[in-house]
């Protein structure tokens, strides 16, 4: 990873829409991962969390993480793309088209890649920003999630 881009104020984040973000470092998604998650989460489905039952009757020969699990790496990773100076805080105001086209094994590794899709903005100086993230896993042409983050800056 070469580093994150750094915006220099919430003002400029204009200037870098449509500039693309990242990658990020690797990120390997164990299964003492997935078994938090579910705890965390309530979805102990079998696929997730039964080692011998996933490695026997899915279709997937073992167990797979969470999408949600998948999507919630988003604010661990996309710090090593994206800081935007001056900025007092960032929230996170929602989730657009989230999609889980292929299944992330236990021991799978993601990265993340980014780019700035839009940028509103909002009373107070602040900004709300859609950042169209792509997650993408190791060995697959194809990624493993895709979504429109959107956050808001505030001065």
């Amino acid at each position: 990873m070469a580093g994150p881009t750094t915006i220099p104020d919430i003002p400029s984040l204009q200037a870098y829409v449509g500039s693309p973000l990242g990658p990020s470092d690797w990120f390997t998604i164990t299964q003492e991962q997935i078994q938090d998650f579910a705890r965390a989460t309530g979805d102990h489905q079998w696929i997730h969390t039964d080692i011998e039952r996933a490695e026997k009757e899915s279709p997937f020969g073992g167990p797979i993480a969470h999408g949600y699990l998948t999507m919630s790496l988003a604010p661990a990773l996309l710090p090593q793309l994206l800081q935007v100076s001056n900025a007092s805080r960032t929230i996170n105001y929602g989730i657009d088209k989230m999609r889980l086209p292929v299944p992330v094994p236990a021991g799978g590794r993601v990265r993340l890649s980014a780019s700035i899709k839009h940028v509103r903005n909002v009373p107070g100086g602040g900004a709300r920003v859609t950042i169209s993230l792509t997650f993408h896993l190791e060995g697959s042409k194809r990624a493993c999630c895709t979504a429109d983050a959107i956050y808001v800056y505030f001065p």
